[in-house]
């Protein structure tokens, strides 16, 4: 199995809390269209053994884009790589893009899944983040989606200072009511160089605080797992057979491409990523020119990795895997290093696979950064 990530870098305004790579003028959108088609083409011989069984367009928001637009992206690969029939497409977007003529010719172009950044259900909540959508177009959103789309993902952010255990717990609520199964959730984040990071500092905005972050998880774990989803990995949860086909592949390891300004690819052996600029992307397909740079992991890299990504999942870091993939001296340090938490009951292992426990789901990445290994083979 393998994937393809469409990076569109456009949004309508900036949210305060976002790091990624994106731009607010749609200037150089038609010219972005054709870089992204032409990327694609570009690197079919990348996957000429392989079968496309995920496309996903991240961003950015590729809402933003226009129907023919992303009709374009999805034919060029249909032309150029051997594609699974019905492959899962998701599309990510905001509540306020997705009217009911665009949610319609969505599923004509074989759009069948869609992920929202509905992020909370309260004004207040998306004033504090700059969202450019409300809260009744996030409701109002929803119910058209539902009417076109089965395989719906919902976006929500908790940790959000002032935001209190009842008004968390109505957020997931007013998101169950809709029926959606997937929901993906995450703390809100303080990263370096956002609009955050300066409120905070201006004391116009608190300060995340980490204690509420774990209760509202906790409340968040609790009732969705009520509500028969399976948390699946730290920040998903998902009804039976509407896991992230895209994002379970990353957790798992597979194979992905990534098109477009920031994008990152792996294939197992090398991670690259594309330049994190508009202009420098588009002349150097201008030039047939792939404006990225390669790394090649060693096997230190990958255990970390998998460390990482394996903890996050229900599916956990297999003891075998790491004994015949890394061999025993990275087993015994293993072993070793997760001693600890496997007496504090935050991890266990079950049929030799290594997993966090109920107890220590909120503190995975912590814990994982503790097995990792910095000094052996590089």
């Amino acid at each position: 199995m393998s994937g393809i990530y469409i990076h569109i870098p456009f949004c309508k305004q900036a949210c305060h809390y976002c790091d990624f790579h994106f731009s607010t003028s749609m200037k150089k959108k038609g010219e972005m269209v054709l870089a992204l088609a032409k990327e694609i083409q570009m690197r079919k011989n990348e996957f000429e053994n392989d079968t496309i069984e995920t496309i996903y367009f991240g961003g950015g928001t590729p809402s933003r884009l226009q129907i023919a637009d992303l009709r374009l992206q999805i034919d060029t690969i249909y032309k150029n790589y051997k594609v699974a029939p019905n492959p899962e497409i998701t599309l990510e977007a905001n509540p306020d893009d997705l009217s009911k003529e665009y949610l319609i010719e969505l599923s004509k172009i074989g759009i069948n899944r869609l992920s929202i950044g509905v992020q909370s259900f309260f004004e207040d909540d998306l004033t504090m983040m700059n969202r450019a959508h409300n809260s009744a177009e996030a409701k109002e959103c929803l119910e058209e989606a539902t009417k076109y789309f089965d395989n719906i993902s919902l976006d929500l952010i908790y940790g959000i200072p002032g935001m209190s255990n009842e008004k968390w717990k109505q957020n997931i609520e007013t998101a169950l009511s809709f029926r959606i199964p997937h929901i993906s959730s995450y703390a809100l984040t303080v990263e370096p160089k956002t609009a955050l990071n300066k409120l905070i500092q201006t004391g116009k905005i608190a300060k995340p605080n980490d204690d509420l972050a774990q209760e509202h998880f906790t409340i968040l774990v609790e009732t969705l797992e009520a509500n028969d989803y399976i948390h699946y990995e730290l920040s998903n949860f998902g009804k039976p057979t509407y896991f992230s086909k895209n994002n379970s592949a990353y957790w798992l390891g597979k194979k992905y491409i990534g098109i477009g300004p920031s994008a990152h690819s792996y294939d197992g052996i090398s991670r690259s990523w594309n330049v994190s600029n508009n202009s420098i992307y588009l002349k150097s397909l201008e030039e047939n020119k792939l404006p990225s740079e390669t790394e090649i992991l060693s096997k230190t890299d990958r255990y970390n990795e998998y460390i990482m990504t394996g903890l996050r999942t229900i599916w956990g870091v297999s003891l075998e895997r790491i004994l015949d993939e890394f061999g025993s001296e990275y087993l015994e340090y293993l072993q070793t290093q997760a001693r600890k938490f496997l007496d504090d009951n935050l991890l266990s292992i079950e049929g030799n696979v290594l997993k966090a426990t109920k107890k220590g789901k909120f503190l995975t990445d912590g814990i994982a950064s503790d097995l990792f290994l910095i000094n052996l083979e590089k």
